[in-house]
Parts: C-alpha cells; structure tokens; sequence
C-alpha cells in the first residue's frame, strides 16, 4: 500500500483497490493530477488492514482479486464507511456480480476498458455525493448535541411541534395550560436554535424523535 494521506487536499481522497500494479499506478497519476489526493491498496484485505477513510472520499474498487472480492469488501463496507461512495472497475465480472454491487449502492460499474473522461465523471459526481454525507453527518452530530439539552417534556413538545400541532392540541394530551405549552415551545427553540418553525423542521429532517408516551 502507498498512501499520501497527509496531502493537503482540496478535491477530496479517492481510495484504489486493485490487485494490478500497473493500474493502480497509472489511476493514481491520472487522479492525483486531476488534484486529488490518492490511497492505494492492492486487495480488500490490504483495505481491511488499515481501513484509513479520510472525508470526503470515494472507494475505486476492482470486482476480481485474490481473496475478498469487491462485492464482499462492499458489505464490509458498510460498518467501516457506511456513507463513502463505492465505484467498481472490473474487466471481467459475471452479471449476477453487476446485480449484487448495484443493489448493495455502488454508485457506477465501470467496465474497462473506459475513457478517463468517463472515469473522472463518474468520480467528479460520487465525490459530491461524498461531500454532501459529510455535511448531513456535521449536521445530524450538532442536531443530536441539542436535542440532549432538552428534558424529556420539551422532547416530547417538540415532537408534536414539527407535526404542526398548536398548544391547545398539545396540552390536551395532560390537561395542562397553553401557557406552559408556550414556554416549553419557547425553551425548544432556544436551546436547538431555531428562529422560526420552518427552520426547526428542516433541521430535524431525517432525525428520529422519541415517540411520545401520550398520543392525540
């Protein structure tokens, strides 16, 4: 394995496995070129060695190689890098081994031979998808980090909040005051940090609240 993780880097890292020297040799001059910075590896088990997956950063993976083989690297993948954009480069892969990569969420299968306009496209496009997961996960890290602070009432005020329920309907589920329903509504927009409803919504997208022991 060679590596320059260490390059400043302002494209973002793409991570070769392939057990041929000379490819993996002329797809890190291609990339590293192109500006990005380049990890290689000559098998999935080399990989799994030293599973290094700096952000953001796209897997080029061939399908065929001595032990694990690409689509078995691929489910491995998803404890060790779970959102990190995987494209196949294979010369000679089986349709049942296409069917497997692409249902498991290999962005592109690429069969060589390939232009290199071809390959820089498909990683110009995976290298965004890359991007794009690391600023959800930033975000869903500082998401989790405020919903600690709220006690477990205003979880609950906050849950029904982004349903679009007024304070009437959500102190109907206690029989308690609308008032206090406005303050707890106060104190959750606060400590998330959202000025408007609209705002605490879109924040809380894709973000499992505990649902309330009470229900409408």
């Amino acid at each position: 394995m060679t590596s320059n993780l260490d390059r400043l880097q302002t494209l973002g890292h793409v991570i070769v496995i392939d057990d041929d020297a000379s490819v993996r040799r002329s797809l890190c001059t291609m990339l590293e070129r192109a500006g990005y910075a380049v990890s290689l590896y000559e098998s999935a088990d080399a990989f799994l060695n030293h599973p290094a997956v700096p952000s953001p950063s796209v897997i080029l993976l061939d399908m065929r190689m001595p032990g694990t083989t690409g689509v078995g690297l691929q489910t491995q993948l998803k404890t060790i890098a779970q959102h990190v954009p995987v494209i196949f480069v294979s010369g000679d892969s089986r349709p049942e081994e296409i069917i497997a990569a692409m249902k498991q969420g290999a962005i592109d299968f690429l069969l060589k031979p390939f232009t290199a306009q071809t390959m820089m496209e498909v990683i110009q496009r995976a290298m965004r998808l890359s991007q794009q997961a690391v600023v959800n996960a930033h975000k869903n890290m500082q998401v989790s980090e405020r919903l600690q602070k709220l006690t477990p009432r205003e979880v609950e005020v906050c849950h029904w909040m982004v349903r679009g329920y007024s304070n009437q309907q959500i102190a109907s589920l206690d029989g308690g005051a609308s008032a206090t329903i406005k303050l707890h509504r106060a104190r959750v927009m606060d400590k998330m940090g959202a000025d408007t409803l609209p705002e605490l919504i879109d924040m809380l997208v894709g973000i499992d609240l505990p649902s309330p022991q009470r229900q409408l």
